[in-house]
């Protein structure tokens, strides 16, 4: 059985809030506890869906404390630290190591939109910065700065710099870099989960699944196996509610009104500039969830 330093079924944790916008601890807990018991191994923390660019730093760090205490070592805890400022990325590289993370999720910087040199600067800073495994994650619609084939072979040679959670869309452009390099491959995009599985990837970084944790594990060894016949029937199960989730406003926001409907967290809130679901979005989404297909095995 394959293993990384990451895990292999994550998701990209949303950080519970109560209506005021204060931090849920306790929600945080029973997400955790909810993911733990469909079929994950690895909790990414402070990324996108985790609403990390309105989190103050000193909240990313203790939510980083809470996930580690809650997880208790039965999962690695992927702390994002990204920033478009590279001495801010490299403080919280430091900070998240310290609160206990087992693993850095590093984006490209944002806005800036540097050169592909100063990107291989940037990710080598970082990662020089603690002695924590560290997943790249290339994200282009968020950050206008996709990581450049070459730039992905360079920052290969990086003894820490092990993994890409890939969301950039472009299967041909994957297949070379892991043709190229020992990277470990993680979708980040739940729509292509088992196209990335079938050419290499050993691993998801989802947000579907808050509510599909045990289908994606079971997709996942499905595919070890050599069972794509499975591993299909359970992808294209799951279209409805990747759809509902990630099509209709924000994953954030809908993660957040699947876990209520699940009954995991209390509250849907969300942090400005991000608002929560109309009443047809959580429509859509009650359907999709009655739909999720069931693995063989369960």
């Amino acid at each position: 059985m394959t293993t990384t330093p990451f895990g292999r079924v994550l998701t990209a944790m949303v950080t519970p809030m109560a209506p005021d916008g204060a931090v849920d601890g306790p929600g945080l807990e029973a997400v955790v506890e909810h993911l733990l018991a469909t079929g994950h191994d690895g909790l990414v923390v402070n990324g996108t869906t985790g609403e990390a660019s309105t989190l103050t730093d000193d909240e990313s760090v203790d939510v980083v404390r809470r996930v580690v205490a809650a997880a208790a070592g039965r999962a690695k805890v992927v702390a994002g630290c990204g920033s478009n400022d590279t001495a801010h990325a490299v403080a919280m590289a430091g900070r998240m190591a310290g609160a206990g993370a087992d693993a850095l999720l590093l984006v490209s910087p944002y806005y800036n939109k540097p050169t592909q040199a100063g990107l291989v600067a940037h990710c080598r800073a970082v990662a020089d910065a603690t002695e924590l495994p560290v997943m790249l994650y290339d994200i282009p619609g968020r950050t206008a700065v996709p990581f450049a084939t070459e730039t992905l072979v360079a920052l290969a040679e990086h003894p820490r710099i092990v993994a890409v959670k890939d969301a950039k869309g472009d299967l041909a452009a994957s297949t070379r870099v892991m043709a190229a390099t020992d990277l470990l491959w993680f979708s980040g995009e739940d729509a292509l989960n088992l196209p990335l599985l079938a050419i290499g990837a050993v691993g998801v970084v989802s947000v579907v699944g808050h509510v599909a944790g045990s289908q994606y594990r079971a997709i996942l060894e499905a595919v070890d196996r050599g069972d794509l016949a499975e591993a299909r029937r359970l992808h294209r199960g799951l279209v409805p509610v990747v759809d509902a989730i990630m099509s209709p406003s924000q994953g954030a926001i809908m993660a957040k009104a699947a876990l209520v409907e699940l009954g995991v967290i209390e509250h849907a809130s969300v942090r400005l500039p991000l608002v929560e679901s109309p009443p047809e979005h959580l429509e859509a989404l009650r359907a999709a969830l009655a739909t999720l297909p069931t693995p063989k095995d369960s």
